[in-house]
């Protein structure tokens, strides 16, 4: 003897079930599909702040409206590009083709420094840095930096110092510079 019951004309091997025979299975497939789209939404919405979204930046970072003049050994920007105070994001490519990222903000001492988007320590994490008011926060760890001991204070979590300097109104950063900063990315 079977173990189904014959409900009009469908056999239920589940036991209680509307005509067709399929209620408690389109219930089942209904919650499954509700929870998996649940899912994929959390995922999405936690990864946001955490710039894990192709092609979205994370909260506290700007994008540089503005592209470095590159000269043979030397990448330049307008000093007024900094004014604002907020870090501003960049990256270049070393010979060897591994692309270093970089930040330049005018802290609030009204120093324009820059730093490398890593540090000794979380740098395998490729998180780097944001910015949130006078402070550089790592997107690894947490630990927060103030704007003034960029460049000043290095090693463990703080930003990785670049070398820097300004004349004639221009930030100017040495290609060899930035290609040392490659050993802080993968």
């Amino acid at each position: 003897m079977s173990n189904c019951r014959t409900i009009g004309n469908r056999k239920n091997r589940i036991g209680k079930t509307d005509r067709t025979g399929r209620g408690h299975v389109r219930a089942v497939w209904h919650v499954a599909i509700a929870l998996l789209a649940l899912a994929a939404l959390g995922t999405a919405f936690s990864s946001f702040g955490q710039g894990k979204i192709p092609g979205a930046k994370a909260i506290g970072t700007a994008e540089a409206s503005v592209t470095p003049i590159v000269t043979g050994s030397e990448v330049t920007f307008p000093e007024s590009t900094f004014a604002d105070g907020k870090a501003k994001f960049f990256s270049h490519k070393t010979p060897e083709g591994k692309t270093v990222k970089y930040f330049i903000i005018k802290s609030s001492d009204g120093v324009i420094r820059a730093a490398f988007d890593a540090c000794d320590v979380c740098w395998e994490s490729g998180k780097g840095y944001k910015q949130k008011d006078d402070l550089m926060v790592c997107q690894n760890c947490g630990r927060r930096f103030q704007s003034t001991k960029v460049n000043i204070v290095t090693g463990g979590c703080n930003p990785s110092a670049l070398t820097r300097t300004t004349r004639d109104g221009k930030v100017v950063i040495t290609t060899q510079a930035l290609n040392e900063g490659q050993r802080l990315f993968k």
